[in-house]
């Protein structure tokens, strides 16, 4: 059985877009071995407790040095003995020592068609307001290896969705949610889970 962990911030609806798509076959062979989150608050954890799924907190505000707080991270999803380590809606940069420890196995949801409105300080809602300012006609979804940047991992795959006359940013957050984020991200997985993502120069092949 693939495993997998989730790392989460918020409300959680990637992680329950993941548990749907396990539940429906979508996902095959995997399982959800941990859940972590930064936030005790977020609704996330109640998610996975739902499910029966180990959830945890952990957050930088618990540890003295941010150091700390990355081997806590790192050492918890080590020992959960996951095959890959998946971001949705994390809001914490991974430590470095996680991405030498994952290489090519921890991947990341970001709510645009990157390379467009990403990078430092592009996230949540603010990446569908700077993409409404700008006037563009079509946004989308982006999963892609995490590598020791922001949002400048190798891609995966992404997903377009049109911007209609009217939207507001939390009217085209939902839209990209439902039409493209809960979509790819579990695609994703199930492809990585059975060996159909090859990474070669930091170019992505996706097989059959």
């Amino acid at each position: 059985m693939f495993k997998i962990a989730v790392l989460v911030s918020g409300g959680g609806t990637n992680l329950q877009a993941i548990i749907d798509a396990i539940d429906a076959g979508v996902i095959r062979d995997t399982e959800i071995a941990l859940v972590v989150s930064n936030n005790a608050g977020a609704y996330a954890i109640e998610r996975a407790k739902a499910k029966g799924i180990p959830a945890e907190v952990i957050s930088p505000k618990n540890f003295g040095t941010r150091d700390d707080f990355n081997d806590a991270l790192l050492k918890r999803v080590q020992e959960a003995g996951v095959d890959l380590v998946v971001l949705a809606g994390f809001l914490c940069a991974i430590p470095e020592k996680m991405v030498d420890a994952y290489p090519y196995r921890i991947i990341n949801i970001h709510p645009s068609l990157i390379p467009s409105f990403c990078g430092k300080g592009f996230y949540g809602l603010h990446v569908h307001e700077k993409a409404l300012e700008r006037g563009v006609k079509v946004s989308g979804a982006t999963v892609h290896f995490v590598d020791k940047g922001t949002d400048t991992g190798p891609i995966i795959l992404q997903k377009a969705v049109s911007v209609e006359n009217g939207d507001t940013p939390k009217i085209l957050q939902r839209r990209i949610m439902e039409q493209a984020e809960w979509k790819i991200l579990p695609e994703a997985i199930d492809l990585i889970a059975h060996g159909k993502v090859k990474v070669e120069d930091s170019r992505v092949t996706v097989l059959g």
